[in-house]
């Protein structure tokens, strides 16, 4: 089992959230705020762990997660659970999404600060036929939260298809989204579009 530090688990969540970019030690480091060495050594013990591929461009090494692996899945997984528990509150608020093969995802600026944020923003990842479902749970929520809540629905699919087209918007939600339930279902979507 791997044992992280902090910043590699911060290095392995940039990698995850942060596809559409390639990442090398030195943008890395600026990233993480770390030095160019140390995010060498950080991303040579990844390599050694078999946590990433790397692929040579020019000088440059570039580096993606090895998502095809059963392990790494599921570190990704954790990591994604532990970030979502500083967010205890929105994962109680909106438990009640909380079903198989669902993906809840909090963005926006409730994130950063809930008391300077206009409105609360979730992206809910569903199965066809699950709207009315999810529409009247979330209209029972906004009875006892005062923000406006603006959810997303998608399918598998779609959210799929938007991410595979490069859609701006539905990149910037991913990219920062903390997912409150789903993980394990939320990186066997993502690693279709991840790799090199």
């Amino acid at each position: 089992m791997v044992t992280l530090t902090q910043k590699e688990k911060e290095a392995l969540l940039i990698l995850f959230k942060d596809f559409t970019n390639y990442y090398n030690a030195n943008s890395i480091s600026k990233v993480l705020g770390i030095s160019r060495i140390g995010a060498m050594k950080m991303l040579k013990k990844f390599l050694n762990e078999n946590l990433l591929i790397a692929q040579k461009i020019g000088k440059s090494t570039i580096y993606k997660l090895k998502l095809d692996d059963d392990y790494v899945k599921k570190l990704i997984a954790f990591l994604l659970a532990d970030e979502a528990n500083n967010f205890k509150r929105w994962k109680d608020e909106f438990k009640g999404l909380f079903k198989k093969d669902r993906v809840v995802m909090l963005y926006g600026s409730t994130i950063k600060n809930y008391a300077k944020a206009n409105d609360i923003d979730i992206m809910i990842v569903i199965k066809k036929g699950e709207y009315k479902d999810v529409s009247k749970i979330i209209e029972e929520r906004q009875r006892f939260i005062p923000k406006k809540i603006h959810s997303i629905e998608l399918v598998a699919n779609e959210l799929l298809n938007n991410l595979k087209q490069k859609q701006k918007s539905i990149i910037d939600i991913v990219k920062n989204a903390v997912i409150l339930y789903g993980q394990d279902k939320y990186v066997d979507i993502m690693k279709n579009v991840t790799s090199f």
